[in-house]
């Protein structure tokens, strides 16, 4: 973990300034390469202007489907919106809850799942231990810097990780950040 610290510099782990927008980030970035969904991402958010419960409510579904949603993406940024107008699904409404709890709130919305419930506690509530071990590239990344490019359970992954503790979120983006390098 060092040389990637010396290797990638200091990473930016502010959490975003817009939490609904940050939601449908990862809505849109489920099963796409990182590149296919910011080619979506920057499609969508152009057509929706400001992203918002209401703006995505409001959109034409054809219009975002044209922009790279699938039909089953539209109904969970849609399902989302919803939950966002019901629920105080905020920084400070979740603040008191621990991070198993929010991924339970969180994956109560049809199309949130642990994965992307996972990215909005660290992206978004800024949680500090967080460690997505449902991401490709932060099982791919931990494969090659620990199992030499062999194949490793969950558990050996877990168990490298705890050295991280109670900084697995930090170390996580530094993962990525070796992994897309």
């Amino acid at each position: 973990m060092s040389r990637l610290i010396d290797e990638h510099g200091p990473i930016e782990t502010r959490p975003a300034p817009n939490e609904y927008e940050r939601l449908v980030v990862s809505i849109i970035n489920q099963q796409l390469s990182t590149a296919s969904a910011a080619a979506v991402r920057e499609r969508v958010f152009e057509v929706l202007g400001e992203v918002t419960p209401e703006s995505v409510l409001a959109a034409d579904e054809d219009a975002l489907r044209r922009a790279g949603l699938s039909r089953t993406k539209v109904e969970y940024v849609r399902n989302a919106a919803r939950a966002f107008r019901e629920r105080d699904l905020s920084r400070e409404g979740l603040a008191e809850l621990s991070d198993e709890a929010v991924i339970d709130e969180l994956t109560r919305i049809k199309g949130i799942g642990e994965w992307t419930a996972r990215m909005y506690l660290l992206f978004v509530l800024g949680r500090e231990d967080v460690l997505p071990l449902g991401d490709l590239g932060v099982r791919r990344g931990i494969e090659q810097l620990y199992g030499n490019g062999d194949g490793m359970t969950r558990a050996e992954m877990r168990e490298v990780a705890e050295r991280w503790r109670p900084y697995r979120s930090v170390a996580t983006r530094y993962i990525w950040a070796e992994y897309e390098s």
